[in-house]
C-alpha cells in the first residue's frame, strides 16, 4: 500500500503545497525515491488519487499515525478508490472467514473476476496479463493490510480495525469502506 510514500504525499496535501512545490518535491527532490521522474509522478498521482477520496483528517492519520493506523487509513482510502477491492473483501474474504475457510486461492480471485464480468462485460476483455497483475496487487494489498499471512500462503488472518480508523469511517458515513475493512469480523 506504499505506506512510506503515502505518508510523504499525505504531508504534501496537508501542507497545501503549490503546484510548483509539488513538482519540486516529486521531480527534483525525488522524495518518493524512484529511479525516474516519470515513475515518481506516476506513483504520486496514484497515491494522491486514493487520498483525495478522503478528508485531511484521514491524511493526518496516514502522515502522523502509528504504522497500524497509517496502514488501515491507507487501506480505507484504497478501498474507497477501488470498488473491485472493496467488493472482494466484502464478498469473498468475508464469506471465507464466515465459513471457517482460512485460505484464499487464485481460483477465488479468478471466479470473482468472472462474476464481475457478468455485471461489467468490459472485465471479460481483460487479458490474462492484466488479470494476473490485478490479482498480484490485490493479494499484496491484503497481505500488507494484515488480512493475509503472506502473499505466498494466502492464509487469512483476523484483523481488528483500530478505534481511530473505525471512528473516522463511522463519523464520515463511510459505511461501505468500514464494512469492507471488517471482512474478518
Amino acid at each position: 500500500m506504499l505506506i512510506p510514500e503515502s505518508r510523504k504525499i499525505a504531508t504534501l496535501l496537508l501542507n497545501k503545497v503549490s503546484q510548483k512545490d509539488w513538482h519540486q518535491a516529486i521531480d527534483t527532490e525525488n522524495i518518493l525515491q524512484k529511479r525516474s521522474p516519470e515513475a515518481a509522478r506516476r506513483l504520486a498521482r496514484l497515491i494522491r488519487k486514493r487520498l483525495l477520496t478522503m478528508t485531511p483528517e484521514l491524511w493526518n492519520m496516514i502522515a502522523e499515525g502509528t504504522t497500524e493506523i497509517a496502514t488501515q487509513a491507507m487501506l480505507a482510502a484504497t478501498v474507497k478508490d477501488s470498488r473491485l477491492l472493496g467488493d472482494f473483501m466484502q464478498k469473498i474474504v468475508h464469506e471465507k472467514w464466515r465459513m471457517f475457510e482460512k485460505r484464499l486461492s487464485l481460483t477465488d480471485l479468478n471466479n470473482y473476476f468472472d462474476t464481475c464480468a457478468q455485471i461489467d462485460p468490459s472485465i471479460s476483455q481483460w487479458t490474462e496479463i492484466t488479470r494476473k497483475k490485478i490479482r498480484q496487487i490485490m493479494i499484496r494489498i491484503l497481505s500488507e493490510g494484515g488480512y493475509l499471512e503472506s502473499t505466498r500462503s494466502l492464509s487469512l488472518m483476523p484483523v481488528s480495525i483500530h478505534p481511530d480508523v473505525a471512528e473516522y469511517l463511522t463519523s464520515h458515513k463511510e459505511k461501505y469502506v468500514l464494512k469492507s475493512l471488517q471482512a474478518t469480523q
